[in-house]
C-alpha cells in the first residue's frame, strides 16, 4: 500500500517513466524498503486501472515502447488524503523475538542464552547504525539511520525487560504447557 502512495508522491513532481520512478524511489527510500522493477510496473498498472495515474505519453525506445506516467487529479486527491491521515502506532518489536522466547520457555530451553545472543546482535547493529549516522552523506540518510537506531534501541530495552522477567515467564510457560 505504501509503495502506491510513494509512487504517487514521486509522480506529483512531474511525469516519469517506470525506470525513472524506480531510480527516484531507490535514492529516497531504497535503503529502508527496497523495491523491484516488477513491483514498480505492477503498481503503476494498478494505479492506471484505478484512475490515479495515467499514461501521459508512449515513446519509442531501444526495446519496447516506453510509457511516461502522470498523476491524475484523483491521484492527487487520494495522495492528499493519505498524507493527512495519521498512522496507527504499530509495535516495532518483531513478533519473532517474542515467539522465540515463549517457545524456548515452553520447551524448557534456556531462553537466557537466546536473549544474550539477541542482545549481542542488537548491540552490533546499533554500532553499525551509529557509524552510518556519523558518516551519512545527507541529512536524510542520517535521519533514516536515527529511525532505525531508535527502533533497535526499543527492541534492546524489551530484551532487557524480558531477561529480568524470565523466572516468572518460565513458571507461567511451564503451567501453560501442562494444561
Amino acid at each position: 500500500m505504501t509503495v502506491s502512495y510513494t509512487l504517487l508522491g514521486l509522480l506529483e513532481a512531474g511525469d516519469r517513466h517506470g525506470y525513472d520512478l524506480k531510480q527516484a524511489y531507490d535514492r529516497r527510500f531504497g535503503a529502508a524498503k527496497p523495491i523491484r522493477f516488477g513491483q514498480v510496473y505492477r503498481t503503476l498498472a494498478q494505479l492506471v486501472r484505478d484512475g490515479r495515474v495515467e499514461v501521459a505519453a508512449v515513446e519509442p525506445g531501444a526495446g519496447p515502447d516506453r510509457k511516461r506516467y502522470a498523476i491524475t487529479p484523483e491521484g492527487v486527491t487520494d495522495l492528499d488524503r493519505w498524507l493527512a491521515e495519521p498512522e496507527d502506532p504499530q509495535p516495532q518489536l518483531q513478533a519473532v523475538l517474542f515467539t522465540k522466547v515463549t517457545l524456548a520457555l515452553m520447551s524448557g530451553r534456556p531462553a537466557v542464552e537466546f536473549l544474550d545472543a539477541q542482545r549481542a546482535r542488537h548491540l552490533a547493529t546499533m554500532r553499525a547504525l551509529t557509524a552510518a549516522r556519523r558518516d551519512a552523506a545527507s541529512a536524510q540518510d542520517a535521519l533514516l539511520a536515527d529511525y532505525q537506531l531508535f527502533h533497535v534501541e526499543a527492541d534492546l530495552r524489551w530484551i532487557e525487560h524480558a531477561a529480568g522477567r524470565l523466572p516468572a515467564l518460565a513458571e507461567e510457560a511451564g503451567d501453560a504447557g501442562g494444561s
